[in-house]
């Protein structure tokens, strides 16, 4: 079963910016719909955004107009650039497959946005 290892995440202050990786341990373009999830503190993981292998993105509300994702299927990694980060996007972030693939799950990499 394929695995992610995200990476990118930090420490940044309101209105900054943070771009996440994530590379997979095998060929991603099988996938058709890839994903970003994130958890926060006290809450269930949520889907933050969807890319299929045909570049149509989705985006979850809150971070419309913010947030973009990408991936790059010869390199088997899908990004998201974080724009415009707010506190309220604290949270680990992970990707998976679309719908999630109970195995696959990472480590996640952890965003921290305050001042």
């Amino acid at each position: 079963q394929v695995q992610f290892v995200e990476s990118g995440g930090g420490l940044v202050q309101p209105g900054g910016s943070l771009r996440l990786s994530c590379a997979a341990s095998g060929s991603i373009s099988r996938f058709y719909v890839m994903g970003w999830y994130r958890q926060a503190p006290g809450k269930p993981r949520e889907v933050v955004a969807t890319i299929t292998n045909g570049g149509s993105t989705w985006y979850t509300n809150s971070v419309k107009g913010r947030f973009t994702i990408s991936r790059d299927n010869g390199e088997n990694t899908v990004y998201l650039q974080m724009n415009s980060l707010k506190p309220e996007d604290t949270a680990v972030y992970y990707c998976n497959v679309a719908p999630p693939a109970g195995g696959s799950w990472g480590q996640g990499t952890q965003v921290t946005v305050s001042s």
